[in-house]
């Protein structure tokens, strides 16, 4: 049974072991059109659009980090996904850092790829001209569909997500937080974040905000060896080890696996 106000468009490639795909602010899932071609070859990925993003309608509820996490949920309830690996990108791993804090048991493995607690943890050059885009919007919001619109996907960056350091504890998933050398992001923050999830790994991969999309084979690289490894936590042995019929290579730039003791 379908409980949501809308129907989400999404692809579908490959076989085995669900990876979900969620692309950032403003985007649709052609953004992973290097990782869907391929991850499908080791697992069944779905990429989503989510609400009000590409061929997703809007629909009536909240415009919000919150509802999306929410429509996740019900998505795989109504696909019959049980467990699924997670990869969000930007507002995409914001989305899915929501969803692994409230249903841990729903997250095999989870990568947050440029993903931020709160507006704070964007770089001033960037965080300023998305609040004046958004107080620009807001004005002309009242005669303007379209600046309605705008103004709601910046909202997005603005007011959202607003997530509690301490309930990151809450993610139970082995966890891969990768960013940019030069990301958006501050890297003070996005090490913030990779600290406080328990069993969590740190990749800084050189290249900006959008490194899965313009430096795909090195990305692609990084989160295939995490998704690949198995590691001591998930074995219950005292080391990692990999499937040995599949590649992997180092980590690009840093490599920190921080673990709570």
């Amino acid at each position: 049974m379908n409980n949501l106000d809308i129907k989400h468009h999404y692809t579908e490639h490959g076989a085995g072991e669900y990876l979900i795909l969620l692309h950032g602010n403003g985007e649709n899932s052609s953004y992973f059109d290097h990782q869907i071609n391929h991850f499908s070859a080791y697992y069944h990925v779905i990429a989503l659009d989510t609400r009000g993003h590409g061929r997703t309608p809007r629909g009536n509820t909240p415009f919000t980090i919150r509802q999306f996490a929410w429509d996740l949920l019900h998505f795989m309830d109504n696909q019959g996904i049980s467990k699924a690996n997670i990869l969000g990108f930007s507002d995409g791993a914001n989305i899915a850092m929501l969803f692994a804090i409230a249903h841990p048991e729903r997250v095999i493995r989870l990568v947050l790829n440029g993903g931020n607690l709160d507006a704070r943890g964007i770089k001033p050059s960037t965080q300023l001209w998305i609040e004046a885009g958004h107080r620009l919007a807001r004005l002309f919001a009242p005669w303007s569909v379209k600046a309605k619109a705008h103004a709601e996907m910046l909202g997005l960056m603005v007011n959202d997500p607003n997530i509690e350091t301490a309930s990151l504890r809450d993610i139970k998933a082995e966890t891969l937080v990768i960013a940019g050398s030069h990301d958006m992001v501050k890297e003070t923050h996005t090490k913030h974040i990779a600290s406080n999830i328990p069993n969590a790994r740190l990749s800084i991969i050189e290249g900006d905000h959008f490194v899965a999309n313009r430096r795909p084979e090195a990305f692609n690289s990084v989160v295939l060896n995490f998704l690949q490894t198995q590691t001591a936590e998930s074995a219950g042995t005292g080391t990692a080890t990999a499937r040995p019929a599949l590649p992997t290579k180092p980590f690009e730039t840093i490599d920190t696996h921080h673990k709570r003791q």
